[in-house]
């Protein structure tokens, strides 16, 4: 089986992301780092930090964008970049840990700022090859 990974895919003025992996908790946490690297450079991100993370929804799709978005509070709360993510599914929905750091411009180089998580493009279930999929497109 193909290792978990995540990619970038172009639409339109915003960027699509993509997470792929064994499990759909794997694939949340791809695209999870898929988006912050539409940010800044994941391997200049130091894990110094846990953030715990919660969110509901009733379906994986809609879980997705809620997952990404509390992502997205989170760094502009905390003005932190993540590089590292885990997360559980069960009935009560996600629990996710991101692991991270303040912002330091000199060394992360922010390129851009997420405004948001989408519903374009939105995705989460099985890909051709079987492993799981979780993508939808972030308003840059």
């Amino acid at each position: 089986m193909s290792k978990a990974r995540w990619e970038h895919f172009p639409h339109q003025g915003d960027i699509g992301v993509r997470g792929i992996g064994a499990s759909m908790e794997q694939a949340f946490e791809q695209a999870a780092v898929a988006m912050m690297a539409v940010v800044a450079d994941i391997s200049a991100i130091s894990p110094d930090r846990a953030v715990e993370i919660s969110c509901q929804a009733p379906d994986p799709e809609l879980l997705l964008v809620e997952w990404l978005n509390a992502i997205v509070y989170e760094m502009a709360t905390r003005n932190m970049l993540f590089g590292r993510f885990e997360v559980e599914l069960g009935d009560e929905g996600l629990h996710g840990v991101a692991w991270g750091e303040r912002v330091n411009r000199e060394k992360h180089h922010p390129a851009v700022e997420i405004k948001g998580v989408t519903y374009t493009e939105l995705y989460v279930g099985r890909g051709d090859g079987g492993q799981w999929v979780a993508q939808c497109v972030v308003d840059v």
